[in-house]
């Protein structure tokens, strides 16, 4: 803890620096007993020093622009941010190496929160990517190195409810995304990704989890994807840099029942679709549970200008669908084998284009169950959701985002139960 002296002085950060930045490395700063808000005590933090946040209700919206600062509340469920459906971003990091865990966040008029190596703010407050503005120069803004969000609770935002772009090295793990009106899990714009996105629950949200011109080593891996508009896309686009889209794994998730009405309408209108692969280039999509989606169960198709090529959906169990399996991508290279459909589009895809073959035809191209998409409800209008698990020990040593996401063993993810 910080002496009380200490609290009192200005974060500064030019110069010789006050009497609050000098302190030992590794110290923890204490919100509310120690600094009034969580931007002071960030400001004041130094590389590898945490800042804790004790509960109750922070309407701020919070930059952590140093290296490796860890942002951690002392309760997942009583701490929380809350945007008030008037500030933008919740927790915006620009630091490199970047740590957020067990705390809420909703009602921002964007993201929950946002790891990002875009550091202009105008651009941010668009949720630095989508629809307006112009593909971003990578040179510009170089993407933050290192980033981890465990055990977030983000839901009822307006646009991610967690956010990797122009990010690389990162985890996103155990955390719960519902209400958002776009996606609940956004990784975009990131080559090599170097990113794990593993054991988070996906709910009510437009999108589940999406990824846009995210490539290689970018990993989904055991997530629940339920009850929401769409459950996984993967997609290439020219609204941002590195398309297209490619190398990315998605194995051992359930991706089920995205049909909620009770969720925020998706620009587009995709509605019951399970995992949707748009232009995106060999992914693997495996051992996944796909039951329940209303339209589609995977299907993969070929936007204006990206067409999709050498994806591997295998192994999956996918069934219950509108159908299971479709394929409207003109390039031949798209393979399925060992999906266990019922029901295919064109018919016999699994035999038209098996995985292993050589110098297949193209495939005629298939079609999704005609759903009419019902009307969405508000983001904000979205229920609380139930209490999450909060971490055994929040008092425990800072560890920021540095060398991740480690070694990543897709395979151990095995078909879900139930499949």
């Amino acid at each position: 803890m910080l002496l009380p002296a200490a609290a009192g002085c200005s974060s500064g950060g030019g110069g010789g620096g006050s009497s609050a930045d000098r302190h030992p490395p590794g110290t923890v700063l204490r919100v509310p007993e120690d600094f009034p808000t969580v931007q002071r005590a960030v400001d004041t933090a130094n590389p590898g020093d945490l800042v804790l946040v004790g509960p109750g209700t922070y309407r701020e919206s919070v930059r952590v622009t140093k290296p490796r600062v860890v942002l951690r509340g002392t309760d997942r469920n009583a701490v929380v941010f809350d945007g008030g459906l008037k500030l933008v971003n919740g927790i915006t990091a620009t630091g490199a190496g970047t740590v957020v865990e067990n705390l809420t966040v909703h009602g921002y008029l964007a993201n929950g929160v946002l790891f990002t190596g875009v550091t202009d703010e105008k651009l941010q407050r668009h949720g630095a990517g989508g629809s307006a503005y112009d593909p971003l120069d990578t040179t510009r803004f170089p993407p933050v190195l290192g980033f981890r969000a465990t055990r977030v609770t983000a839901y009822g935002n307006a646009l991610y409810g967690i956010y990797a772009f122009d990010a690389r090295g990162g985890v996103i793990e155990e955390s719960y995304a519902s209400g958002q009106a776009d996606s609940g899990i956004y990784v975009g714009q990131c080559k090599p990704c170097d990113t794990l996105v593993r054991g988070n629950t996906v709910e009510r949200n437009a999108v589940g989890i999406e990824i846009t011109n995210a490539s290689e080593n970018l990993t989904v891996v055991g997530n629940r994807v339920v009850g929401n508009r769409v459950g996984v896309t993967v997609n290439s686009n020219d609204l941002e840099s590195l398309a297209p889209q490619h190398a990315a794994v998605i194995a051992g998730n359930v991706v089920a029942d995205n049909n909620a009405a009770d969720s925020p309408e998706q620009a587009d209108g995709g509605f019951g679709i399970g995992i949707g692969i748009g232009g995106g280039t060999d992914n693997r999509v495996e051992r996944n549970l796909v039951r329940g989606n209303r339209a589609a169960g995977v299907v993969v198709t070929d936007p204006p200008g990206h067409p999709a090529s050498g994806n591997r959906v295998t192994a999956n169990k996918v069934a219950g669908n509108g159908v299971d399996l479709v394929s409207s991508a003109a390039d031949p290279g798209n393979c399925f084998t060992g999906n266990g459909p019922s029901t295919q589009s064109p018919d016999g895809l699994e035999t038209l284009a098996p995985c292993g073959a050589t110098g297949g035809g193209r495939v005629p191209a298939g079609r999704a169950a005609g759903v009419q998409a019902p009307p969405g409800t508000a983001f904000n209008a979205v229920p609380v959701p139930p209490a999450q698990p909060t971490l055994p020990d929040p008092n425990a040593p800072a560890v920021p985002a540095v060398d991740l996401p480690g070694p990543v063993d897709p395979d151990s993810y095995p078909l879900p139960a139930g499949g």
